[in-house]
């Protein structure tokens, strides 16, 4: 089974503490902390919209999720340093945006955590800065087991489908499923779900607008056309410096590569071609005549 590591982002949406809090909060606290000594706010962890990346968690995938996340403390930028952990999750929910679909086309679903910090000094500025507005947009790590092709269903790391191109007027998606650990959230600078952030005591989600939608599919297809122009290239190089290669099967292949590997295997066959087409010198320095200056054929 292989397992991916997922970084997907949410908000924050900060409130009062009650007894029920407190019940749950000291499940976690050696001695009984009151009401005084915590700060709670309410993250939106996660959801099953479209991300930067055209990925999507499942329902399911989120529900198993709220389980993994409860007990899992909060970072920076996902720097894995106790230094750096400042609150802990300690409930979680799967709540529903009335009313919102998403991109896919389904009801806008997204998994709402509350966290805790104590009110200390050390803690005084972060808690400023929540309460203002500054640290509001989080990201989840996690691993799922299975990132599924909203195309034809299959494992989207071998079907061949790519995330973000259209198949018969279809969007295809990488679907997460199958969860398999929680390992922290993060407050963090550029959420790879647009819609991440703090999340007010009562919720506010504008969604796209029509516009929005427009200029996202307009860059999209910017992208897909930069990136088939890059592999329409390297083949016809791979073609020209291997004449007994298959260009129909390294196509395929070619359609599987990120930019950063498309870049390096043109920038590679470029320098073999120009090496056929200049080749080196036929006389060379020789070496082991008296002189010193034999030339070899």
């Amino acid at each position: 089974m292989t397992v991916t590591d997922v970084k997907k982002t949410g908000g924050v949406e900060y409130g009062g503490v009650t007894e029920a809090d407190l019940a749950e909060i000291n499940r976690f606290a050696k001695g009984e902390l009151t009401a005084e000594q915590v700060y709670t706010f309410a993250l939106r962890l996660c959801d099953n919209e479209v991300d930067r990346d055209f990925e999507r968690f499942s329902l399911d995938c989120l529900q198993r999720l709220g389980e993994l996340f409860v007990g899992k403390s909060g970072i920076f930028d996902h720097q894995w340093s106790a230094a750096g952990q400042t609150a802990r999750i300690y409930r979680t929910e799967v709540a529903e945006e009335p009313g919102r679909m998403t991109m896919a086309g389904e009801p806008c679903r997204y998994l709402k955590g509350w966290a805790y910090m104590l009110r200390s000094e050390k803690n005084q500025a972060l808690i400023e800065e929540i309460e203002g507005g500054i640290k509001k947009e989080v990201s989840v790590g996690c691993a799922v087991a299975r990132r599924v092709c909203s195309v034809c269903g299959g494992e989207i790391s071998q079907c061949g489908h790519v995330p973000g191109r259209q198949y018969d007027g279809k969007l295809c998606t990488a679907i997460l499923e199958d969860p398999t650990d929680a390992y922290e959230w993060s407050f963090v600078a550029v959420p790879a779900q647009r819609e991440a952030g703090v999340l007010k005591k009562t919720l506010v989600y504008r969604g796209f607008d029509q516009g929005e939608r427009l200029q996202l599919e307009k860059e999209a297809a910017a992208g897909r056309s930069y990136l088939a122009a890059l592999r329409q290239e390297l083949v016809r190089l791979a073609g020209l410096a291997e004449e007994a290669l298959d260009c129909a099967i390294f196509a395929r292949a070619a359609e599987r590569m990120e930019e950063e590997e498309l870049l390096e295997l043109t920038r590679v066959l470029k320098k073999r071609l120009e090496r056929r087409r200049w080749p080196g010198p036929q006389l060379g320095w020789g070496h082991g005549s008296d002189s010193g200056e034999a030339f070899l054929v």
